[in-house]
């Protein structure tokens, strides 16, 4: 019979078996007492982590993305239909939607419609927020608190897999990374799909290698059921179809000849893992369209659609050919969301980067992103684990006593399943423990499953270079790297324990020789400093952690001339300028370019947009509208003196209807506000939304760089009186 937790068999040798189950020595009541307050540190970071993210939830404007995503899960309870927001599955926005709809909000459907590659959710939102203005900050903070436990759950995660992989402390340790990361804190507190991924992600890829430790049939449908919930959140992890089959196959081929089981029952409970993950998939979407065939489907993307015919606007490549009459098992908006998101990629998307704006993005965009939007001390973490990984020199963290007795309770306490091998506790909890306490080939599989989805997750994003905005693509790679990290808390030996010792094999080789003990104090005082580097960073910008950049690029003030869009710039800022706003009553009239979904006013903010840069394009002089005898008369185009708030996004060009004060929306070019870059800011809203104060000499020095005409004491054509060279201005109605 074949223990898969130690990689050994019945037919080892006795000193391999007993070594592989031999109890630790008693380390005292010190260790004792760290395995009974273990539960309590546990509890106090996961409510700390809770608690960080309900505020932040509370404190921070609906962004671009939620509004949508909130009436999207309505429609699905409401109407049972999932057109809209396909482009992402729907197990947050159901989640998101349920106390929500306790709160009976209004809901205005004029807007929804359904043809290939529509996305009728940005019309159908704009309703649903002015049916619900000013109700609709509560009502994206009582959806944001309900996505809370996803996060919860993969910070428990993280904690339970470096646990058994590593010990209690690097248990702490990954869950305290996830716990305090900016990005986790950021994107756990919205109502988006990011957070949510990641968590569920490493909860599929846990159930895969405790399946593959204990191959059974209980644990091969927990697999596949934590499989089917991660594919309800984004598309992305459609690859972990194609990705557990090949770690089974590599995890099979480096295990020892002795403890590797009948391929026959793994590869069927394999089958019935991605069999059971299918049906999750297609219950989450009520089976909706399910098994339509592939030749029925009207596609957008040109990899699906192939040549689209004059007048068209979707087609399938499929159409007449064998593949037609198959049926696809994943449900119908499932496969069109993915198809409408490929129409994106293939197509090439303007992309910023460093001050650079191109058609089609970068292969390293996400590298360069996590250097930057990571800590610092996290980086410092990875650097030493990975040295000490070459090295070889951390061994398996040793237990207490206590420990021990409690994991043999465990075993007591839990039954066989059918057919299956019955393995300890203590063995479980020990996966990397070998003769000597030398590394196994056991430990080098377990890195296999903990980093095979990571590496996949960053290849395919970063294969993907049809543009690049988001740098949340690849939050669920975190989860992995923090419990991958933990490792530089697990003990590191100065010489053989008694254990080692007694259970070494004649002939075989010691440990290796390791560092002195002052030298290993000094690691273990460096990866402290690590952390509490990592947390104080991050901590220090909360609760702004979406627009979190780390010192390498002067923090996220700074952060704008790297990246923009989600990574820093996501409408969320809003009230934050409203507090400002509270406590400036001098800054009036304000002149507002926000980024954002909703309407300012509906914050109690009164604004009008400020005078645009001319567009050679249309040789206007900074009117919004295309019929100015209806309106005032218009300032002429480029700075003015006066206040003027600007989010970053808006700044930098990017392509997204704004507020212009009267209840409209009017688009932004790429050049019609670049011109506040040339201007210190005098505050900002949270670190997307920059507030200036002009004054007339600052406004004409920037005026002659751009060649405009100057303005004169009183401003042509705009009703503007400015008094002198200071800081005070006055707008005549």
């Amino acid at each position: 019979m074949t223990d898969k937790s130690s990689g050994t068999s019945d037919d080892a040798s006795p000193a391999q078996q007993s070594s592989a189950v031999a109890p630790r020595p008693d380390l005292g009541s010190r260790s004792d007492s760290s395995t009974l307050l273990l539960p309590f540190a546990l509890a106090a970071l996961l409510l700390i982590h809770a608690a960080l993210l309900a505020w932040s939830a509370a404190v921070h404007s609906p962004n671009t993305d939620e509004p949508a995503q909130l009436v999207a899960g309505i429609s699905h309870w409401q109407l049972g239909r999932f057109e809209l927001y396909r482009v992402t599955a729907p197990i947050v926005r159901l989640t998101a939607a349920v106390p929500v709809l306790l709160a009976q909000p209004e809901t205005d459907w004029r807007a929804y419609r359904d043809s290939p590659g529509s996305r009728a959710e940005a019309a159908v939102s704009q309703h649903f927020i002015e049916a619900n203005a000013p109700r609709i900050f509560w009502l994206i903070t009582l959806a944001r608190w309900a996505c809370i436990p996803f996060s919860l759950v993969g910070g428990y995660l993280c904690f339970r897999w470096a646990r058994e992989l590593y010990g209690p402390a690097p248990g702490l340790m990954a869950l305290a990374l996830w716990c305090f990361s900016p990005n986790i804190l950021a994107h756990g507190s919205l109502m988006t799909t990011d957070a949510a991924g990641a968590a569920l992600c490493v909860l599929a890829a846990y159930a895969l290698w405790r399946w593959l430790r204990f191959a059974g049939w209980r644990a091969a449908a927990l697999a596949g059921l934590a499989l089917g919930l991660v594919q309800l959140t984004k598309a992305t992890f459609l690859v972990l179809f194609g990705l557990w089959p090949l770690v089974w196959l590599l995890w099979r081929w480096t295990a020892d000849r002795g403890a590797r089981g009948g391929v026959r029952g793994e590869a069927a409970q394999l089958a019935a893992t991605l069999g059971v993950a299918l049906y999750v998939l297609n219950l989450g979407y009520g089976f909706e369209g399910s098994f339509k065939r592939l030749g029925e489907y009207e596609f957008v993307s040109p990899s699906l659609a192939g040549t689209i015919g004059e007048g068209r606007h979707s087609g399938n490549r499929f159409r007449g050919t064998w593949l037609s009459g198959v049926p696809l098992p994943f449900p119908e908006n499932y496969v069109r969301g993915i198809d409408t998101q490929r129409k994106y990629f293939e197509r090439k998307l303007p992309s910023y980067l460093r001050g650079e704006w191109k058609l089609g993005g970068w292969w390293y965009y996400y590298l360069y992103g996590l250097a930057i939007k990571i800590p610092l001390g996290t980086w410092l973490l990875f650097a030493l684990a990975l040295g000490w990984r070459l090295s070889g020199r951390i061994r398996g963290g040793a237990r207490s006593a206590g420990e021990d007795r409690g994991l043999k309770m465990e075993d007591e306490a839990e039954g066989t399943e059918d057919g299956e091998h019955r393995t300890s506790s203590i063995e479980r909890r020990t996966p990397n423990a070998q003769p000597g306490g030398g590394r196994s080939r056991s430990s080098r599989r377990d890195e296999l499953v903990l980093l095979a989805p990571a590496v996949a997750v960053l290849a395919l994003v970063s294969s993907q270079t049809g543009f690049n905005k988001n740098l949340r693509y690849v939050l669920p790679c975190l989860p992995f790297a923090f419990i991958w990290i933990s490792r530089v808390f697990q003990r590191v030996e100065g010489r053989e324990s008694r254990v080692e010792s007694q259970t070494k094999e004649p002939g075989r080789a010691g440990p290796a020789r390791q560092p002195p003990r002052a030298w290993r104090r000094a690691f273990h005082a460096l990866a402290v400093g690590a952390l509490a580097w990592s947390i104080a960073s991050s901590l220090w910008f909360y609760p702004h952690s979406l627009s979190y950049f780390n010192e390498l690029v002067g923090g996220p003030a700074r952060g704008h001339e790297h990246l923009i869009h989600t990574n820093i710039d996501w409408g969320q800022d809003l009230l934050f300028l409203k507090d400002w706003l509270d406590e400036h009553p001098e800054a009036r009239p304000l002149h507002l370019a926000y980024y954002g979904p909703v309407d300012p006013k509906w914050a109690g903010i009164e604004h009008a947009l400020p005078p645009r840069m001319p567009r050679p394009d249309d040789g206007s002089s900074g009117t919004h509208d295309s019929r100015p005898s209806l309106l005032a008369p218009q300032p002429p185009a480029g700075p003015h003196p006066g206040w003027h708030a600007a989010s970053i996004n808006t700044i930098h060009g990017h392509g997204w209807p704004i507020p212009d004060g009267q209840g409209r929306r009017v688009g932004v070019s790429r050049s019609d506000y670049g011109y506040f870059l040339e201007f210190e800011p005098v505050a900002r809203a949270g670190y997307s939304i920059f507030i200036y104060h002009i004054t007339l000499d600052e406004a004409n020095r920037v005026r002659r760089e751009f060649e405009l005409p100057e303005l004169l004491t009183k401003a042509e054509g705009n009703g503007s009186r400015t008094v002198g060279n200071d800081r005070q201005s006055e707008i005549q109605p």
